[in-house]
């Protein structure tokens, strides 16, 4: 059965990482779809001409130095919208997720908020995100259909996803509130595929600028994700991070994460 690479970055700046993207794409076992975030890219000033002679079409949707997805790929989607077309779609709401259909599989791209502080509306709206994303599943797909979500979701769901979680434990990407919205939306018919292949810890996906030498320490976070109905999960034969691209000069503070399914 032909097998196809989909993988999740946040790039915190695509214009910025063009470099690192370049050396991500530009090899023979490239991913088949990647699904950006935080592009930081206003529509007008997106680099198609960089995607196309890599040989990938892009949908996109961006705010200037702020937010933005994308989804790239060899094949062209039959379908592409952004937003929750849920009637209460704002301007950020458009640039943090994205549905694509592809012959046989969806894919849902999202950035989801990270909640700055529990005190603030913007921990709310975090919260808030992951019950709109399930009643978009609710309304656009079933569980028994090939689905992935995917992107950057800002939460570890258990203490094995972040280096010394006793200190974060009212961190708005780990404390009980958060990790609970996620089991929710996860609860619809979605699965981790990272932790179903390699359930052992100390592989993280986003390590902070802040904390000195994070990546050599390996203090770290596993807040991008790839969940997958029961169905895509099954045919998910190998999953893994990018660790090197986060250690290239001027990364994101993210990496990419990737994973392999039998379609």
């Amino acid at each position: 059965m032909p097998k196809i690479k989909i993988a999740t970055f946040n790039v915190n700046s695509l214009k910025a990482r063009l470099p690192i993207v370049e050396r991500f794409l530009r090899v023979e076992n490239a991913p088949d779809v990647i699904c950006f975030q935080e592009t930081k890219c206003q529509d007008a000033d997106f680099p198609i001409d960089f995607f196309a002679e890599l040989g990938y079409r892009a949908a996109f949707r961006g705010m200037k130095s702020y937010n933005g997805v994308a989804v790239v790929s060899r094949k062209t989607p039959d379908d592409v919208s952004f937003g929750f077309d849920d009637g209460l779609d704002a301007e950020q709401d458009y640039a943090r997720l994205a549905v694509a259909r592809f012959a046989g599989f969806g894919v849902v791209c999202s950035y989801v908020p990270q909640g700055k502080s529990m005190e603030l509306p913007d921990f709310k709206y975090k919260l808030r995100f992951f019950e709109r994303v399930r009643e978009l599943f609710e309304k656009r797909f079933k569980p028994s259909d090939l689905l992935l979500w995917t992107g950057d979701i800002n939460v570890a769901p258990t203490d094995i996803d972040v280096t010394h979680p006793e200190n974060k434990r009212d961190h708005v990407c780990v404390c009980e509130e958060a990790r609970d919205a996620l089991a929710s939306a996860l609860s619809w018919g979605l699965v981790d595929v990272f932790r179903r292949l390699r359930p052992d810890p100390g592989e993280f996906t986003f390590w902070d600028y802040r904390v000195k030498n994070a990546l050599e320490r390996n203090i770290g976070w596993r807040i991008d994700h790839l969940f997958a109905t029961v169905p895509l999960a099954e045919r998910c034969c190998d999953v893994y991070v990018e660790r090197e691209l986060r250690a290239m000069e001027r990364p994101s503070d993210h990496t990419a994460l990737v994973g392999v399914f039998e379609l």
